[in-house]
This record gives C-alpha cells, structure tokens and sequence, in this order.
C-alpha cells in the first residue's frame, strides 16, 4: 500500500476558506502547500481546507468520469466510440477486449490514492481542536469527526469492493521514525474489512444530521449519505460474489487465511436489509422520497418525473438525492458527459452509445418486458400515428404529450417512459437543434467519411441524465447537481435483500411494495402476486415464489438504475458478467453502415468483447505486488 511518510510537514491547502464559503467550494480545493502541523490545527481555514482533501474520498459520479474510472464502460450499459480509445479513453477501454493486465494503468486507482485521504483524516481526528474565537466551536470539531469517521471507512471499503484483498491496518499513523517493513503488511481478509467499515458507518450515522439547516453546508455527510453506503456495501458482501463463493475456496493470503469466507451466510442478507430498511426510515422520516411530478389531473407524470430527477437540484425540491456531490463535474466540460452524447452539429462527441440489450431491457408501455406475448412489442415496419399520452414532456417530437411520431421504427413505439428519456435512437427528437436523429450512414448524424470516431457506432447515443435543451456550442447549459444515490437504490436494495434474507410471502410482500413504488413513479403496472385475487389491468402476476421476484426486481434495476454506476456493481457481485452475451461475445445495436430504412434497422454485431473471471476484480498493480512480498495478486490473475 502507497503510504504518505509523516514528517513534521504535511500537505494543507493553499486557499483558504473564509466564514462565507460554501461547502461546494472547500470541497474542490487540495492541499498544495507544505505547513507545520501545529500550524495547520491552530487555523481554522487550514482545518476546512485539510477537510477538503479528505473529502476527496469521494469520486465524481461516474457517469461524468467514464474516462477516469470506466465502471460504467466495463458494464454493459453504455459503449463508447471505440476510436476513442486514442484520446482520453485509453486505460478503459482496451480493458473490455481483453487488454487488461496486472501492467494496466488505471486512473481510477484507488489503491494509491485512498491510503492518502484515510492518512489525513485520522491525522485531524488526532489532531483537530474547537478554535471558540475562530468560529470553529466544538460542536463543529465533533461533527467533523464524524464525518471522517464515516469517510476514512468510505476510502476502505471502495478499496475492498475494487480489489477485494487489501493491506487493511485502520486508525494506524505510522511514526516519524517507522521503517519500511512496517508498511509492507498483507491482505486483510474481506469480512474483516466490511465488519470494520460497518461499525464505522453505523457509529457516524448515528451521531450526524439527516440534512443541514446551513445551505451551505450541503453536501457535508449525514446520516443519509453514511446509512445509504452502508446499507449497500452490507449488499454487496451478502451476494454470491463473496458470500460462500466456491471459486474462492483456495484463495489465501501470505498468512494462510482465506480471503473470503467459503462457507455461505443467509444472516447476511438479514443483516443487508435490516440496514436497506433503516436507511428508509431515517431518509423518509428526515422528508426525503422519490422525486415525482403530476399533470393538470393531479395524476402522476412519469416522463417529467424521469427526467428531471436528474436534473434538479435539492433546493429545487429534488428530495431523492441521498448522496449529492458538490464537487464540480464533468457534464459541461469539453471532454465530457454533454459533450460525449451530443450530435456533430453542435461540436459534441456524438459517440457515447447504448447497447441493444439494454434498449430491450425496458418494458413496453403496459409494463411488460418485450418478450412477452402480450407486451404488444413489434420490431417490424414503422408507426402509423403519433403516440400521444397524458404529460407535460416535449422532447418526444417537440409538442407537449407526443412521445413517438408518425412512421417511428416499432421497436422505439409503445415503450415505457424510462426508455425516452435514456436512449436516442434514429428518429428521436431532438429539442436541443429542433429536429429528428438521422444516423443513417454519412447522414447528418453519423459522418462516417470524416468524422468515424465521432459517429455513433451503433446507431445510439446515450440520453439519460442529459437536459434536452442544454447546447454546448451557443453555451446553453443548465447548472448540473451531480450525485452518486438516490433514494431508488435504496428502494431497490432493500426489495432484493429483504426477499434473499427471508424466502416467506411476507418479505416478498415487503419486498414488493418498494419495488411497486419505483414502478409507479415511472409510469408501469405494478405487480401482483398470482395468489392475490386481483384482477386489474393495473396489475401484473407473478408465482409467489423467491426465483419470480428475484427476477422482476433484477429487470427493474437494469433500467431504473442504469447509466448510474450501478450495473457493474450488479453484475459483479451476482457473478453474471460471465453469463451475459454483451459482456462475453458480441455486441449489438442498429447497422450504423446502413444507409436506408432497409438497411439500418437490422441488429447488427459492432463488436466483441472478451471477458475472464479474473475481471471481477481490479489486480494488485505490478509496482505494488513487487515491492511488497506480503501481497498475494488478486484471484485468477496469477502470482
């Protein structure tokens, strides 16, 4: 593990931050300067500004850092342009054909760079001091505290959840005179890491605020954001990944002990819903809930309320975010999220896509998956008339409540209101230049002869999370909350944890009611059990059985969720990434060579990608591994 040697100098901020900063400007800033410590815990500007760098703990949504940490890449969400592989997108990209070693560079690398703000957050737990006639009074000093006792747990366990294995020595500052032997420890085991992280998490939770009075303490960790991490790194170690997985049977480290626990736990799945359901009833008693718009008739409008979910801001009454993010992002700048997903005519990109499992993975407009007989899903021809429905959203053709034109290619008619809002596909409307895609080949919208690296691959581009009137060449660009939560995951947690813990119908009722209210606000029949006696078209059955709700609450991650780091979370710890063809073989979308009607509307294959079991975990980088001869590399990746 990289460890900062302590000497009497550390590193502190070089700005400092006055009484009327706002929490989103101290958390931009990192130390560059080089003070006393005695120094630094004697000011209280330094304190914030040391704060800060610890705060860095805390990675910009992935979803504006595709280039840094590339987990949404390594899923099967989104593709980017492969010919961006020579720009920015070179240590991502290559990873998904199988150019990925123990040599790999990876700016995401949390193995460096988490070591370093946990260091510097149990130094000011040691060190900080209430400063009364500095406006730092000790209420304050406890509070932050907390949250570095949440936020050094936070550094451990993205660790953890990357790697599985780490050098694990909490609450640990090396002396001054350490030598190098005693930074050169182990592998901790997994269990161990989460119990600690858990504690952590828990005791943090417990002594913070759900939300702030001072605005401008926005974005500090409360309770919410401590219970929300907590209550899905509790998932993540329930799930078969790491809980009694067999592959991992002879895995050890230099100790001999076994890094993970072969042996199978159900109290995990206990344990991961008793935490998914606290977090609820704390968010939900502190006034957070699903964000929702309604229409004149006071119904619910599931398109705006899609939408702008992930466009408004708190204080805009989005009170869904559980985990926001002040620190600056990526969507407006020139290399990112904005940039990538929109067309050449306005300088963007033009070449973040979408993978056609993932279009099929959205219900159709009676709340049914394509594959099933009475979805009313046709892939042949084209829409006869405009698809009107009861909302306020525009961006289907550009008049309020038209969500699919006449002649619309039928596999983009009839679908759910999740599916407009997250996929451009041909024919979509794009407000932003007041016209329709055109992906056909050399067409407005895929220039294959001049720009192919900036042409959608596969006939998609990624929609969601993108404001549809935002241009970034006349710089029309609306101010972005980025978040990494919000409370649907925690939603969709506790659904999957509660039926895995207890395979009885009252948690599969449990389970269900959170599930149906994610399904409600997009505008879906809810589901019913077969044994209910409802007959409802506003009802789907389903068997009562673990295996059938286990099911549908998978699929309803897949799109709810998706484009929001999640799905490389999901398929990791259920170890389906070796199952799923996009992952493993070939990738489909729309033929971006075809240059008609005929032509393009055909699934076509536009790459292939090779997957390995080792790939479910980061490797030890060689550097690391040969400098230190008490670390074992990571599993399947050979020592």
């Amino acid at each position: 593990m990289r460890t900062l040697k302590i000497t009497k100098y550390f590193m502190v901020g070089l700005m400092a931050v006055t009484m009327t900063t706002s929490c989103s400007d101290y958390l931009d800033k990192e130390p560059d300067t080089e003070l006393n410590m005695d120094i630094v815990f004697t000011n209280r500007d330094k304190v914030y500004s040391m704060l800060s760098y610890v705060y860095n703990v805390i990675h910009t949504p992935d979803k504006f850092a595709l280039i840094k940490d590339g987990y949404e890449v390594f899923a099967d969400d989104l593709t980017p342009s492969r010919r961006w592989e020579q720009w920015g997108w070179k240590h991502t990209i290559p990873r998904i054909f199988g150019q990925w070693t123990i040599n790999s560079d990876w700016d995401g690398d949390l193995w460096a760079a988490m070591p370093k703000y946990i260091r510097h957050g149990y130094i000011i737990e040691q060190r900080i001091k209430a400063l009364p006639d500095q406006d730092l009074p000790q209420r304050e000093v406890d509070n932050i505290k907390n949250e570095l006792k949440f936020l050094t747990a936070y550094g451990w366990w993205q660790m953890a959840e990357a790697y599985g294995g780490i050098p694990f020595k909490p609450d640990y500052i090396a002396p001054t005179d350490f030598t190098l032997s005693d930074l050169m420890i182990g592998q901790s085991k997994f269990d161990d890491i989460v119990n600690y992280c858990d504690k952590e998490m828990l005791e943090a939770a417990n002594a913070l605020p759900a939300t702030y009075e001072d605005p401008a303490k926005y974005g500090r960790i409360t309770k919410i954001m401590a219970l929300t991490v907590r209550a899905r790194m509790l998932l993540f170690a329930a799930s078969p990944l790491v809980n009694g997985n067999p592959w991992y049977k002879d895995y050890r480290n230099k100790s001999g002990e076994l890094i993970f626990n072969p042996t199978y736990d159900p109290q995990k799945w206990v344990k991961a819903a008793e935490a998914c359901k606290l977090c609820i009833d704390e968010a939900e008693k502190a006034g957070y809930k699903l964000y929702k718009e309604y229409n004149d008739d006071g119904s619910i409008d599931p398109f705006m309320s899609t939408y702008n979910v992930h466009l408004k801001r708190w204080s805009e009454g989005n009170r869904e975010i559980t985990f926001p993010v002040t620190k600056g992002n990526a969507y407006k700048q020139i290399d990112g999220l904005l940039n990538w997903c929109s067309v050449r005519e306005v300088g963007g990109g033009n070449g973040l896509g979408v993978y056609q499992g993932l279009v099929d993975a959205f219900f159709t407009k009676n709340g049914l998956p394509i594959s099933d007989v009475n979805s009313n899903y046709n892939e042949e021809g084209f829409s006869n008339a405009v698809d009107t429905r009861n909302t306020k959203w525009e961006y289907g053709t550009g008049k309020p409540g038209e969500v699919t034109a006449k002649h619309t290619y039928n596999m983009y008619c009839n679908r759910e209101p999740r599916f407009y809002n997250a996929v451009t596909y041909n024919g979509a409307w794009l407000t932003y230049v007041n016209r329709k895609v055109d992906m056909f080949y050399n067409h407005k919208d895929n220039i294959q002869s001049s720009s192919p690296h900036d042409a959608p691959q596969n006939g998609y581009l990624l929609r969601k999370a993108i404001c549809m009137t935002d241009n970034i060449k006349t710089g029309k660009i609306t101010d972005r909350q980025g978040f990494i939560y919000r409370l649907a995951f925690t939603y969709l947690d506790y659904a999957e944890a509660e039926n895995e813990a207890h395979d009885d119908a009252s948690a599969r009722t449990s389970a269900l009611e959170y599930l149906n209210l994610i399904r409600e606000r997009a505008g879906v029949r809810k589901y019913t059990f077969d044994n209910v006696p409802i007959q409802d078209d506003n009802f789907i059955h389903i068997d009562n059985t673990q295996a059938a709700l286990r099911k549908v609450i998978r699929a309803e991650r897949r799109v709810e969720l998706c484009f929001e780091d999640n799905r490389w979370y999901d398929i990791r710890r259920w170890k389906e990434a070796e199952n799923l063809p996009e992952i493993t073989g070939d990738g489909y979308g729309m033929n971006a060579l075809g240059n008609s009607e005929d032509t393009f509307y055909k699934r076509t294959v536009f790459q292939h990608r090779i997957w390995k079991r080792q790939y479910y975990w980061m490797p030890v980088y060689i550097d690391e591994y040969e400098k230190n001869p008490n670390l074992v590399q990571g599993p399947f990746w050979g020592d």
